[in-house]
């Protein structure tokens, strides 16, 4: 399994100011074997809300991000595996829609909606 060398998340995905303390954060995976995709699903499940099958709504401190990010790295085939991390801003957060039966995800002084 191949695996290749990311760079280090030295500053903010969005271009905020190191102090900020999370950022939403939606996780996508596409991941062939049932045995690495569960494992990715329980490691997601401990640091975000599942609100799709295979996507997860995640509000992390940068700090939290790049140690998950090294963890997701060792349990997938990159050779094979499609793992995809969003970063959303305040204002992209701000204009979230949700159809159908998706449910709004609260946050100290935020609602998605």
């Amino acid at each position: 399994m191949g695996k290749p060398d990311l760079p280090a998340l030295s500053q903010p995905l969005d271009g905020a100011t190191p102090r900020r303390r999370t950022q939403w954060m939606v996780i996508s995976y596409d991941i062939t074997d049932d045995k690495r995709r569960t494992r990715v699903m329980k490691v997601l499940e401990g640091h975000g809300r599942r609100v799709q099958y295979s996507v997860f709504e995640c509000d992390l401190r940068p700090e939290v991000l790049e140690k998950l990010r090294a963890r997701l790295l060792k349990l997938i085939d990159a050779n094979q595996d499609d793992l995809r991390i969003y970063p959303l801003c305040e204002n992209c957060l701000a204009k979230t829609q949700m159809l159908g039966r998706a449910k709004r995800y609260e946050r100290a002084g935020h609602i998605i909606t």
